[in-house]
């Protein structure tokens, strides 16, 4: 039997294609959303600067942590249902006004996503009277598998932070702007 490089090349193109399709997974995601407040930066970064505070986010009732915005610095969230999300803190940068953290322990069942990180970002708005703050996340959907349930899939996990974001965001912008 003679075999020729071109039926070697064409079964090792349908082996990688095959190999391809067997290994893929799921994909990360990103979600970036932002939102202008009229107010000068320093008073948004006073409000959301603080690591260890998170109780501007409408769903959080009750924020506890250690080591304050060090690079290390934990806490957990309580939500308003009871359900909790623990998160660590990766890096912060104050004189930039931004902080980058990730989701050490959530149940899927809360926020439908995997290898979660944020980054809160305020920066002046382009007038030079405003803010601009801006949150950007990434993140891989709650089932790692093939063929994930609807309640974990990809659509499920960017419909969960997007929505979270802008609530969080409005709400923020509304609680800023009206000094409350």
């Amino acid at each position: 039997m003679r075999v020729t490089i071109a039926t070697v090349a064409a079964a090792l193109g349908v082996l990688a294609v095959l190999g391809t399709a067997w290994a893929h997974g799921p994909t990360r995601r990103k979600v970036n959303e932002s939102i202008e407040i009229n107010a000068p930066p320093a008073k948004v970064w006073a409000v959301i600067g603080n690591f260890q505070d998170m109780n501007w986010l409408q769903p959080v009732s009750k924020t506890e942590g250690d080591k304050g915005n060090e690079i290390g610095a934990t806490r957990r969230l309580t939500l308003s249902t009871g359900a909790t999300i623990d998160e660590e803190l990766y890096k912060y940068d104050a004189e930039k006004m931004t902080y980058s953290y990730r989701i050490t322990t959530v149940d899927v069942k809360v926020l439908p996503v995997t290898n979660y990180s944020s980054t809160l970002t305020v920066s002046p708005g382009a007038d030079g009277k405003t803010t601009l703050l801006e949150w950007a996340g990434a993140f891989y959907r709650g089932y790692p598998n093939n063929d994930p349930p609807p309640e974990l899939n990809d659509e499920a996990a960017m419909k969960a932070v997007s929505g979270l974001y802008r609530t969080g965001l409005e709400a923020l912008k509304k609680k800023i702007e009206s000094g409350s």
